[in-house]
């Protein structure tokens, strides 16, 4: 099969397309002919050797990919036959979904439910369950003010379409030209967090007190600064680092928080995400597609901000 290898940790150009053996289901497994794989930021940093430290650093040399959506090819041992010709999404155990096939878990197959493509249930994998889970864990209420930053990512577009169904009122900060975007999602505005000053406008965007919740996968300067929008006794739910490190929220300001997610708990989530999106609540964007040959050059444009919503590759 045609799979993507990198056999040393760098910029995207490590991404290499070549044929390896296919893989086959082991007890407890599923084998999935991949037709779309999922990309998600934090594979761009392990990739270049700058993933959290919480995450180490992989073995080499490796498939990336934890994330794949197509047909149950076969099935390993003491698991349901019946599986056989399913059409899933599923988490691969961190690695293996940059491939034509992919092996996963029988218990992390989770089947796509009618009136969703397998495109948008790919899209969803990883973010959807992310984004339901902090959702919850922040206690959205009607009426507040929620800032979300990365508003046009593939988080974010979702974050606000959660928040904004909570009956809160949402800000999206994000990029130029992502306006038009923001807003149809819900928010009542969108603030571009590459102009100086941007936080200022947040705040006088809610009348001069502050937004009561911030969600901030971004981290960094732009979380820094959105943590002087939060007003005091405010809430923050901090869930990432994309702009190098991690946001230490100011004074007065709730930390939200939660476990990480058991194994039936990511399943549940997964599964809620995809319910909302076949019930019309939820919708992804997907902002570009890659074929698998050109790996890397989706990792650049994710790395670049040159995306919007969610990256797929097409197996």
């Amino acid at each position: 099969m045609r799979a993507v290898v990198m056999e040393r940790f760098g910029g995207p150009e490590v991404l290499r397309l070549t044929q390896v053996e296919d893989p086959a289901p082991g007890p407890g497994q599923v084998l999935v002919a991949v037709e779309y794989a999922s990309i998600t930021f934090v594979e761009t940093q392990v990739r270049a050797g700058n993933a959290p430290p919480v995450m180490g650093r992989p073995d080499l040399p490796r498939v990336p990919g934890n994330g794949v959506g197509g047909q149950v090819r076969a099935v390993g041992t003491d698991v349901d036959p019946r599986l056989l010709g399913t059409t899933v999404v599923t988490t691969t155990g961190g690695a293996g979904g940059y491939a034509e096939l992919a092996v996963a878990r029988a218990q992390d197959a989770v089947a796509v439910p009618a009136g969703v493509t397998l495109r948008d249930a790919v899209a969803l994998l990883a973010d959807g369950r992310t984004a339901v889970m902090l959702h919850r864990q922040a206690e959205v209420q009607p009426g507040e003010w929620v800032l979300v930053e990365a508003a046009g990512g593939g988080v974010g577009t979702l974050l606000v379409q959660l928040a904004a169904e909570s009956g809160a009122k949402v800000i999206g900060a994000a990029g130029p030209g992502k306006e038009e975007l923001v807003t149809s999602l819900g928010a009542v505005a969108h603030v571009d967090y590459t102009r100086p000053g941007w936080e200022g406008h947040v705040v006088e965007l809610t009348g001069g007190t502050g937004v009561d919740l911030v969600f901030d996968g971004v981290g960094g300067p732009i979380g820094a600064q959105a943590m002087t929008a939060v007003r005091a006794g405010g809430r923050a739910r901090v869930y990432g680092m994309a702009g190098g490190a991690w946001t230490r929220p100011g004074e007065g300001v709730e930390v939200v928080s939660g476990a990480p997610p058991s194994a039936a708990e990511t399943r549940a989530l997964t599964q809620e995400a995809l319910a909302l999106a076949a019930a019309g609540t939820l919708r992804p964007v997907i902002g570009q597609t890659y074929p698998l040959a050109e790996a890397a050059k989706a990792h650049q444009a994710i790395e670049s901000r040159a995306t919007t919503g969610k990256t797929l590759l097409i197996a």
